[in-house]
């Protein structure tokens, strides 16, 4: 981990659930749900190129590029599928889909492996959800490394 500042994103997402209530942090969870940026065209149909997150309890896939599609080099993109009827870890893809994409390799790779952790949502979720979303990002940043490697 480094010392890194928290990208934009990512610190103004946890800032909006620190300020709810837990009830209400997981209402902001459900609503990031229905906000799961969907597949790029050339990613549907072909799922088999995604890898499942073995740590979430329900089928989660996720893929990232680098520099592809129009982006900048080092530019970061990240894809993930996950069922509607498993709202609080499509919600955790979500979060990360979104504060995630658009930000460079290195500020991916500096975001602590624990920052799933500071939502707030321990209480309103279980531990098992929680380690799903820390699986999620782990994956993710590895994937990063590999590809700009």
């Amino acid at each position: 981990m480094t010392d890194a500042p928290l990208p934009t994103a990512l610190a103004e997402i946890r800032d909006d659930f620190l300020e709810l209530s837990q009830q209400d942090r997981l209402q902001l969870l459900l609503e990031f749900s229905d906000e799961l940026p969907a597949l790029p065209e050339r990613l549907r149909g072909h799922e088999d190129e995604l890898e499942r997150v073995e740590e979430c309890q329900s089928p989660v896939f996720i893929t990232v590029t680098v520099g592809e599609d129009g982006d900048a080099p080092g530019v970061v993109r990240m894809h993930a599928t996950a069922p509607r009827e498993a709202p609080t870890t499509r919600g955790f893809a979500s979060i990360l889909a979104q504060g995630l994409s658009g930000l460079t390799a290195e500020q991916v790779l500096a975001v602590p492996a624990d920052y799933p952790l500071t939502l707030g949502l321990s209480e309103a979720v279980s531990p098992l959800r929680i380690r799903g979303m820390v699986g999620m990002l782990g994956r993710v940043q590895r994937q990063v490394r590999a590809a700009v490697a």
